[in-house]
């Protein structure tokens, strides 16, 4: 379950790359960036994941 929930919070911390912060400079303390990556992409993951993979099969 633990692995499962690592695999789950890298993918979102990906998708959360790939299409909300795509094509900007972020701007601040590395460790909040990361941070905020990480809960965003944890929580909204349901939704990211498969956009992200849906993003970067079709191109951009």
């Amino acid at each position: 379950m633990t692995i499962l929930l690592a695999i789950y919070m890298i993918a979102g911390y990906w998708a959360t790359g790939k299409t909300i912060y795509a094509d900007r400079i972020l701007i601040g303390a590395w460790n909040a960036i990361f941070l905020r990556r990480v809960i965003m992409g944890t929580l909204l993951g349901v939704v990211l994941i498969p956009w992200a993979i849906i993003r970067s099969m079709g191109g951009k």
